[in-house]
């Protein structure tokens, strides 16, 4: 629907529960003397691979790059989830179509074959030579055999590991949170501040630091969280800090749980002044130090920066973000207030120079429930600021070749002795 009067078409749905199969497999196929289908030049064929339904009908699961101009295709290894291609039914049809592409996408149709899972774990052999055959061609032709071949030249089964698989073989999610007290935030003591601490409601920087650091201590097994600020003048001397412990001890800037580390913001507040610039490439390399001295998969680092305002040491944060990337830690920016935070632009100049994508930003007003309901927005915000910590941690994990620890067996009490009667 959507232009009145008129049929826009149909969208259908169709929807299978998925198995509980955890393999992928990496596949490569080759092509022989397959049918020339351009005036000029031989073909540029493609492969196509249909998943089977459980009601019989296909669905398009994985398209092949095209080799131009050859009748004897050479196609690149690709990777695809055993789910993705029979659900994890090792006897399901897989149909494979071969097509020569055009420029205009009206892909001329070479043939067809079917195989299964079971078939292709056989890996290359004399069975997994198939015929492409073009059924209109067979049905017209008394002596047409096929349209070419097509070869599995290998198979290799790989099982995904989960980031629960991580934690469950001991890898301990170390998270560190650093805090903006740039005077942009305004003075604490008046209402219009993002610090200020009313007796009623949380701030948007408690906000922030509850939501997110709430479901992280969970994966956490000291609960000591490392707690820094940035951008404030310290007593007793007023030298300005952009790297200083909350708990006002730079030897152990540890508190407990999430709740130690908002004590520790909250009496931060009361002693420090406010000042400026927003620097946070000392923060970054604060916990980069410690990651760097830990890279065999024990340990990664979580470090969430909560700030209002445009970064003002934006050459050394990128530095520091594109040294990070190769390190086992992630960061996660959160802009809070209502300040204009270039995010998308910033992130795009960052990806460029990326190892691996290891850095997250959102800001806080995207979350904000338009009903007041802070639980609601809190909700909202640690769902997305946390939904990329698996897949960064996992990429870390995949570029180093780490592989999780077994997980120990699970604890059973020690039982009573049993009374034997003799």
């Amino acid at each position: 629907v959507g232009i009145p009067g008129k049929k826009c078409g149909t969208i259908i749905v169709k929807a299978e529960e998925l198995n509980n199969c955890r393999e992928s497999v990496m596949m490569q196929f080759c092509g022989n003397k397959l049918d020339k289908k351009d005036f000029f030049g031989k073909s540029d064929p493609f492969l196509v691979f249909y998943r089977s339904n459980e009601d019989g009908t296909f669905t398009i699961c994985h398209k092949t790059e095209v080799v131009k101009n050859t009748l004897n295709p050479v196609w690149q290894a690709f990777k695809i989830p055993v789910r993705a291609l029979c659900n994890g039914d090792y006897d399901r049809t897989i149909k494979i179509e071969v097509y020569d592409w055009d420029r205009d996408g009206s892909h001329d149709f070479i043939g067809e074959f079917s195989t299964s899972y079971r078939e292709l774990s056989r890996g290359q052999s004399q069975f997994n030579v198939y015929e492409v055959v073009n059924p209109k061609k067979k049905g017209k032709k008394k002596k047409y055999l096929n349209s070419g071949t097509v070869t599995l030249l290998s198979f290799l089964v790989d099982i995904e590991v989960t980031f629960l698989d991580y934690i469950k073989g001991g890898t301990q999610i170390n998270f560190t949170v650093a805090i903006d007290f740039t005077a942009s935030n305004g003075n604490p003591a008046q209402p219009t501040s993002l610090h200020y601490m009313s007796p009623y409601q949380l701030n948007t920087y408690a906000m922030a630091l509850k939501a997110v650091g709430e479901i992280i201590q969970d994966y956490d097994s000291d609960k000591m969280f490392p707690a820094l600020g940035f951008g404030a003048k310290l007593p007793p001397d007023g030298r300005v800090s952009h790297e200083f412990a909350l708990n006002g001890n730079p030897q152990n800037p540890y508190c407990a749980g999430i709740d130690g580390v908002m004590e520790a913001y909250y009496q931060s507040l009361k002693s420090v002044q406010l000042y400026g610039p927003t620097n946070f490439s000392p923060v970054i390399n604060h916990v980069a130090r410690y990651a760097a001295s830990v890279k065999d998969g024990s340990q990664y680092f979580v470090l969430l920066i909560i700030t209002d305002g445009v970064i003002s040491d934006m050459a050394q944060t990128k530095e520091s973000i594109v040294n990070a990337s190769c390190l086992p830690m992630s960061i996660i920016i959160v802009g809070v207030g209502p300040a204009e935070f270039d995010g998308k632009s910033t992130r795009t100049c960052w990806s460029r120079l990326y190892v691996r994508n290891s850095c997250s930003f959102v800001p806080f007003r995207d979350y904000i429930d338009r009903t007041g309901n802070h639980i609601l927005s809190m909700a909202r915000l640690a769902k997305d600021v946390l939904a990329e910590i698996p897949d960064q941690f996992l990429s870390y994990m995949r570029t180093r070749g780490i592989k999780p620890s077994p997980a120990p067996p699970p604890y059973t009490p020690p039982g009573q002795p049993i009374q034997t009667q003799i």
